[in-house]
Parts: C-alpha cells; structure tokens; sequence
C-alpha cells in the first residue's frame, strides 16, 4: 500500500459504487464496514483512530473564533496562525 492515497471516512460511505469510485483514483479505502455488508474489505482500526485524532484537533482549533473567522485568505498567514494556536493546544495538554 506504499505509494497510494488513502481515504479515510466513516461508515456513511459504504457503498459499492464509493468503493469502485475511490478505487478508480489509485487510492486505498479504509472506511468501517456497515453491520449489513456482506462482502470483507481491508481495513485497519489503527489507521481510523489516527482519523479520530485529527478531526478531535480540528474541533478543538475550532474554539478559538479567530480561526473560524479568519478574513486574511493568505494561506501563509493562516497556516502562521493555525500553528501558533496548535502550539498553544499542545502546550495545554
């Protein structure tokens, strides 16, 4: 699996057609099977939680409003922000 993308996403989007669709883009899938899948796809529970992870970091960024409210659109700039805040996260753990 070296070398390819992978999607990461919940089980919302498991479908066929998604897979197939993903598939087609040279990327891997990790998405949790439904409870009502009949077939078995590859999937790594270690790789979904680093998901969790992110998203968790992204909802705690959210709570400081500059972020969420930012008019500067220099992707320089905010990306300077969005590390000093990650900063500030890390530092309060």
């Amino acid at each position: 699996m070296s070398g390819r993308a992978t999607l990461l996403t919940d089980k919302g989007y498991d479908s066929n057609a998604i897979r197939v669709l993903i598939e087609n883009h040279d990327t891997w899938a990790n998405i949790p099977p439904k409870p009502n899948r009949k077939g078995t796809f590859p999937f790594s529970i270690w790789v979904y939680r680093q998901r969790n992870l992110v998203e968790r970091f992204f909802g705690k960024i959210k709570d400081f409003r500059g972020i969420a409210t930012w008019h500067n659109k220099d992707p320089q700039n905010l990306l300077a922000v969005v590390k000093l805040v990650a900063l500030r996260i890390l530092c309060t753990l």
